[in-house]
Formats: C-alpha cells, structure tokens, sequence
C-alpha cells in the first residue's frame, strides 16, 4: 500500500484538485487501483449549509454526502466511485474526538491535539487506503494557514509510521512573474518549503504553477534551495483548451514515473488513448451550439462546475463545441426574454435555493416550451417547469412553490413530508442515490436506453402529487418515477422535440469520456434544432 499526500502553497487555487484527478487518471492507466480523498480544514461538519460564493458548488456522492466540489474531480478522472469517507474536515475530527471523550473513550485522558486529533485523521487515511494500490490525499488550503497545522502533523506522524518508502509528499506552489523583473520569481517557493520543513515534511516533488515555461536554471535553482531531484521539479502551465488535457500534460512533464519510481511500484506506462480521443474531439469539433444557463449564481462559475463540465462532455459524445451562455435569471426579469435567450439552441435551468430570479427561471422555461427550444431543468430547474406548466397551460392561478410562496392557492411544489419539522439546515435534505423507474418510449427512457436508474438527489420540496392528475391530462407527461415512495423524479412536455425536468443531479454521475445520457440527449437535441433550422432558412441567407 502507496499513499501520497498533496499540499498546496504560497496561495489557495492552485489547482491541487484537478492535479490529484489527473494523477490518478495517469495511475489507473497504468494499471494500479487508485482512490483519492479530500482534507478541509475548515471547521464546518460539510460544505452543504454554505453559500455557493463562498465555497462553490456542493458536490453529493451516493450515499448522501455533501462535499467539496474537488470530488467532483476525482470522479470525473478516476473510475472509482466515492463515499463520504473520502471528504474529512476539521468539524468532522473535532465532532468525533468530542463524542469520544463525552463517552469516557479516553479514560480520562487530557484530550489533546497530539495525539487524539492527529489519532482521528491518521485514522482516516488508513481506512480509506484499504483495497487499492494508491491513496492520494489531498490537503486543502494553504501551508501555514493555523487550521491546517493538525493535519500537516498527522502526515508527518504517518510517514514515521508506516515507512517513508511507502509514502510521497507532492507540494504544488505558483511561481509568479513580475513584468518588472521579467523573469518568474522562486522566493515565494522557497519559503513555502522552509514552512513544511518546519512541521518535518520535506517534499519529493515540486509541483509549479506558472503561466511561462521553467527554464533549466529555475529548475537547478528550485533543486538546490528546496532539496528535491531536479527531475521532480514539474512544470504545470495553465491549460491552453481543456482541463483534459492535464493527465497528457502532467505525463510529458514525467510526473507518473517519478511517482513509480519514488513509491518502488513496477507498473507499465500508461495508455492515454481515450484521454488523448476526449481532447481531439474537444479541439476538432465538426458543429457548435449556443446554450444559454439561466440562474442566479453567475458571478462565480465553481457554483455550477459540474453543470458547465457535463454540458463539455455532452458536446464531446456529438463532436459539437459548446458555447455556453450564463444568464442572470433577474436580468431576464428586467428585459424580458427575447432580449437574453431569443439566439439560443437550448435552455438549460440549474438547481438553486430561494425566491430571488425565480420568475427570470419560469420565464424562461415558457420560453422554451413555447418556442420548441430543447429545455433542460435539473433539480430546482424541474420544480420551474412545473410551475410553468401550471400556471400557462393548466391556468392554475398563482401556481408556485410553497418554498417561494407559503401561502399559494396551487402549490404545485410542496416540501417533502419528511422535511416537515426539520430544524436543523445540515445533512437533513434528501440526499444521495435513489432509484427512478422509467415510462417506456419517453424522451427519459431513449436517452437512458434502459427502464431503471439511479440518480443523486438534493432537494427538500418534490412535485405535489395531489396535481398529478390535472397536469398529466393537460400534457405533462411524468416519465420518471421514484418506486419507493412514488415520487415524481421526471417530467416531460408531450409535443416538444426535446423538454425534460429532472428532480435529481445527473450532473455529479457525467466523465469526459462516458457523457450522462441526459446531458448527451440534450446536446444531440440542440444539434438537431440548430441544424434544422439553419437547412430551413433560404439558401441566400445561409
């Protein structure tokens, strides 16, 4: 058993995420099983009571846990499958070593950072390195930041223990360039190595961000004052295209087989075909779409990172580039909807929470019902449709969401019984995998090709079963349903060529190489518009 550990430093975004994807999609291919896991040090139990500005996107696994948008990363590059038991934060450490010593599990003991908190998280690292080759961990933040000092020393105390011939410390830095000097700059690196000596770590390979080339003297300079091979000193320029192209990046740059060779595994070189096939079909693409995602969280695009990469992958399954629109739903408030969304080849609608730019949303879906626009609603996107459905072709008057108006005569939307009397905000909502069966012959089912699936839900209202009726009879056609509890998962508009409102997240289940069948469908749908319409229009004006 192999662990690596990644830290980060001189500052935060570096990019350890998608680096500890790539890493593990460059391992697999050579063959060795391979599972990475996320540390925040943050004092939150889970990203999921936070604001999307502050932290992006909360990415939930299949067994209902709220995470970093870094898991996210880790699926989309790797095979494996995630648990909660793959995100560990500070509050999560904290939470247990204070039960345990309410229980008397410490008889008495003083309970200490060292050794009861670095115990936890040592703990942690052993468990998820159970049945795999390599484990590759990931500390978020920044070395030197005071939260995360306890895990720092759990990595330090975990090398002692298990050898440091199983174990590698990988540090990703930025190297900055400064137009006055005109060269980039090592000091900031330098000291961001002093700072994990300090702890007792010192790393095997350097990791640097940089928007120019390294040269051969930065690198011997970089080797010298930091101590490592100058071979394990990497180059990691921004990407010119894709994030897909890291592992193929980070491979030239010999990053895996420094690793082999570091951690003594005898693995073959990886094959990168199918990486190198995603990246060709993202630079060659043989037609291009215009979507437009209309929402409320545009001022940071991490709030929809999985949304914005499963509409990549739909493109790359239809060779088709996709230029993906970001609409302030309350800017289509303001200036109606032919002014926003009157050029566009599909309407997407994302999940969210709150009233704010609700009306830009059902606007919008009507929009797209109206004009044959392929519409695309996830989660609270769903919940839209509905609602337009009800109040502009059923004619229920003032039909809404009870989470926007309480006191709706047609609450079309209503909160889940079993969140009726829920206080707490944390890890209460319905979470994770749950099973949707299929209405054969649907847009859902073709796209699927298949009865039965298993989607990753976040929601705490669901469509109001007492309205199934009234709206299945004035056109809406329920294509998915939940077998357990007879909840609505999938609607659908009979007539259009392609409108699907799903109550899930097919987003977090979506790779550069095996698209989500939704996004794939919707893509191929907006294609098929496009093309459509451009073979209607007289050939003068082509």
């Amino acid at each position: 058993m192999k662990y690596i550990f990644i830290t980060g430093g001189v500052v935060s975004s570096l990019g350890k995420g998608l680096t500890s994807g790539a890493l593990g999609a460059l391992l697999e291919q050579r063959g060795l099983t391979t599972r990475i896991q996320k540390f925040d040090p943050y004092l939150n139990v889970d990203p999921g009571t936070m604001s999307p500005f502050q932290h992006g996107e909360v990415y939930v696994l299949d067994d209902g846990a709220e995470t970093d948008l870094d898991l996210g990363h880790y699926e989309r590059f790797t095979s494996g499958k995630l648990s909660r038991f793959n995100n560990l934060t500070s509050g999560q450490i904290y939470e247990s070593v204070i039960r345990k010593e309410r229980r008397g599990d410490y008889l008495g003991k003083t309970v200490q950072v060292i050794p009861h908190v670095t115990n936890e998280i040592k703990e942690r690292i052993y468990a998820a390195g159970e049945g795999v080759n390599v484990l590759i961990t990931e500390i978020g933040g920044t070395i030197g930041d005071i939260e995360g000092l306890p895990f720092t020393e759990a990595m330090r105390q975990f090398a002692s223990e298990v050898g440091k011939a199983n174990v590698l410390f990988i540090h990703m830095t930025l190297l900055p360039s400064l137009k006055a000097a005109g060269e980039l700059k090592t000091k900031p690196t330098q000291q961001s190595v002093a700072k994990l000596r300090e702890i007792g770590i010192q790393p095997d390979i350097l990791v640097c961000r940089t928007e120019q080339p390294i040269t051969e003297e930065i690198r011997e300079k970089l080797s010298l004052f930091c101590s490592v091979p100058k071979e394990a000193v990497i180059e990691e320029l921004d990407v010119a295209h894709s994030i897909y192209e890291l592992p193929h990046m980070l491979k030239q740059e010999g990053l895996d087989n420094l690793v082999t060779q570091f951690l003594g595994l005898d693995a073959p070189p990886p094959k990168l075909d199918e990486w190198e096939e995603v990246v060709h079909r993202l630079l060659n693409p043989k037609h291009k779409v215009r979507v437009g995602m209309v929402g409320k969280y545009m001022d940071l695009q991490d709030s929809y990172l999985s949304v914005n990469e499963s509409i990549v992958h739909g493109g790359i399954r239809n060779d088709c580039e996709v230029e993906v629109l970001h609409i302030d739903a309350e800017d289509i408030e303001k200036d109606g909807p032919d002014a926003h969304l009157a050029e566009l080849d599909g309407i997407l609608v994302p999940g969210g929470f709150g009233d704010r730019g609700t009306e830009g949303k059902i606007i919008a879906s009507k929009y797209a019902r109206e004009n044959a626009i392929p519409y695309l609603g996830l989660c609270l996107g769903m919940q839209i449709a509905v609602i337009d459905f009800a109040r502009n072709v059923l004619g229920l008057e003032g039909a809404n969401s009870t989470e926007f108006d309480s006191d709706s005569p047609n609450p079309v939307i209503h909160i889940m019984a079993e969140q009726v009397g829920i206080k707490d905000k944390g890890a209460t909502m319905r979470l994770g995998a749950c099973p949707c069966l299929l209405t054969k012959g649907s847009l859902a089912h073709q796209s699927y090709g298949r009865e039965e699936v298993s989607e990753r839900h976040r929601h705490r209202y669901e469509f109001n079963n007492d309205y199934r009726e009234q709206l299945s009879e004035a056109g809406l056609l329920i294509s998915g349903v939940n077998p357990e509890k007879d909840l609505v998962e999938i609607v659908e508009v009979k007539g259009h060529p392609w409108f699907v409102g799903v109550q899930f997240h097919p987003e977090f289940q979506s790779k550069p190489n095996q698209a989500h069948p939704l996004f794939a469908s919707f893509i191929e749908a907006t294609l098929t518009r496009k093309l459509e319409s451009k073979s209607s229009q007289p050939a003068d004006s082509v």
